[in-house]
């Protein structure tokens, strides 16, 4: 770069670039020292904007509760709409109900549904990511917007490159998921051929409470509980 063209404060913006690394550094030894004790857990994620009396917040609920009752914690986004109904799911049943906030200038606020011991606050989005893939054993996608996009499109980026071992992803909701499956399959696969068939096995598309049960249960009759990488 020429010298004189490098904007005022610029040597000032790289050594606070460099100390970042230190609170980055804390945040992921916070969050592996606390995500190694919840046991096993699946994330369910989804819109901070759903409210209660929307049907997808009881589904929220309703998944949750089964989640638990057949031996797995509840892992969500820790904020309002169908996080909330996530950790509330979890709570009602007696389960475990794990909270990983984000810091942002709307939305976002703690649900009351969060085990006190377990709700960690972030400010790094890609360090919460990892957080999520590491200490779920599944993803259950509700409809959302962007965040729930990229959650999901990392992690299935992630087990198409074999970074992780490929978990259960289950979207719920095929009137919501259907048109973006489609896209996925004419455009990207056969059209374009930018993914291959069998990626396509990488997520399913349920609309029940006991289809989503169903999958884990299956998967893990056949895999060991661990944590992902």
């Amino acid at each position: 770069m020429n010298l004189e063209r490098r904007p005022k404060g610029w040597n000032e913006i790289k050594t606070n670039d460099s100390w970042a690394i230190f609170k980055i550094m804390g945040e992921f030894v916070d969050g592996f020292e606390r995500m190694s004790k919840i046991g096993p857990c699946v994330s369910i994620f989804g819109s901070a904007r759903t409210k209660p009396n929307h049907p997808n917040y009881q589904l929220a609920i309703d998944i949750a509760e089964g989640i638990v009752q057949h031996g797995y914690g509840v892992i969500t986004g820790g904020g309002p709409g169908i996080m909330e109904a996530g950790n509330k799911g979890a709570h009602l049943a007696g389960g475990t109900s794990v909270g990983l906030n984000i810091d942002l200038p709307f939305e976002q606020h703690d649900n009351p549904y969060i085990d006190n011991d377990k709700s960690l606050d972030f400010d790094y989005f890609f360090v919460r990511k990892v957080m999520f893939v590491k200490y779920s054993q599944g993803f259950v996608v509700m409809p959302g917007g962007f965040g729930t996009l990229d959650e999901l499109f990392e992690a299935m980026t992630l087990i198409q490159t074999h970074k992780i071992d490929k978990f259960p992803i289950i979207l719920v909701g095929k009137d919501f998921w259907g048109g973006l499956v489609d896209w996925i399959r004419s455009t990207l696969l056969e059209r374009f051929e930018n993914i291959s068939l069998g990626d396509m096995d990488i997520f399913h598309v349920v609309d029940t409470k006991e289809e989503v049960i169903d999958i884990l249960d299956k998967f893990y009759d056949e895999y060991n509980l661990s944590p992902n990488f």
